[in-house]
């Protein structure tokens, strides 16, 4: 059974899915864009028999608070922040981590900066090293010098056409039945909440800065080993499987699965990533 709750974090309220034994080994996981914590609903039903499992909406997506921009300062380190306090509200001191997309930043801050809390990392699409870049981002580090000239194509990335394509792009022709209309049909309806495409574009802008944290997120896989489950889209054309294989470069051990799939690979290929889970974190935290 899957809990929904929302709990106060610095005077937002965070909302949160959380599934199985507080008694067994918990997985954190940590969605991207345009998503939420829905799209972890069926892995998380999946592992639950085994695992504790947390998956919190960021601020700005899903059921969390999404104040203006104006009212509060959109960053991946905020993000990373707020993860943190409300990982600290919930009593969860040790964890290993699902990264996925804009999770990946957040994600690797708390593991780079807080070792000794990592137990793994999980990481569907989740980049880490240049490689990963595809031609996808070409407008969105334009726009990152140059806000107001690049805005106007940025915009095109808010909107249903964009989202419905992030979900469905890179999937086999035979495996698209499997992709439900309903996940771009939600990411959507939040997007289009009064105010949110301002603070997507504010998230776009900082994004530059997560580029800066590589250097440390890759020392941090060399100095500390974590074990590392890679299972990625082959075909996602926004981070490319060349930044799934970069991983290998300092962690020779890590265990790396190319599905045929896209950005948002758990939509076709759930039963088998959650079968890799089960595997890898059976070995690594026994």
């Amino acid at each position: 059974m899957i809990r929904h709750a929302t709990v106060e974090v610095q005077g937002l309220p965070i909302f949160y899915r959380e599934a199985g034994d507080p008694a067994n080994p918990t997985l954190v996981l940590l969605h991207g864009f345009p998503s939420s914590s829905a799209m972890f609903r069926d892995l998380m039903a999946d592992l639950a028999g085994s695992y504790h499992l947390i998956a919190p909406d960021h601020v700005g997506f899903g059921q969390s608070a999404a104040p203006s921009v104006e009212e509060f300062g959109y960053s991946f380190d905020k993000l990373t922040e707020i993860t943190l306090d409300l990982l600290d509200r919930l009593g969860v001191d040790r964890f290993a981590l699902y990264i996925h997309d804009y999770g990946a930043p957040i994600g690797l801050r708390i593991a780079s900066r807080h070792p000794e809390r990592v137990s793994a990392i999980i990481s569907q699409s989740g980049n880490a090293y240049m490689e990963g870049f595809t031609p996808f981002w070409e407008v969105l580090f334009a726009h990152a010098k140059d806000r107001a000239t690049h805005e106007p194509a940025v915009r095109e990335l808010l909107t249903l056409e964009a989202t419905r394509w992030q979900h469905t792009h890179g999937v086999p022709a035979g495996l698209l039945e499997r992709v439900s209309p309903d996940t771009w049909v939600l990411d959507q309806a939040y997007l289009d909440r009064p105010g949110n495409k301002e603070i997507q574009l504010q998230l776009f802008w900082d994004y530059q800065f997560n580029l800066d944290g590589y250097p440390a997120f890759q020392e941090y896989f060399r100095t500390h080993r974590p074990p590392v489950l890679v299972a990625w889209g082959q075909n996602d054309e926004i981070f490319g499987a060349d930044g799934a294989r970069a991983y290998a470069r300092d962690l020779p051990d890590a265990e790396i699965h190319l599905l045929d799939a896209g950005h948002f690979a758990l939509e076709t290929h759930g039963v088998e990533i959650a079968a890799l889970i089960r595997d890898f974190l059976g070995r690594k935290l026994s």
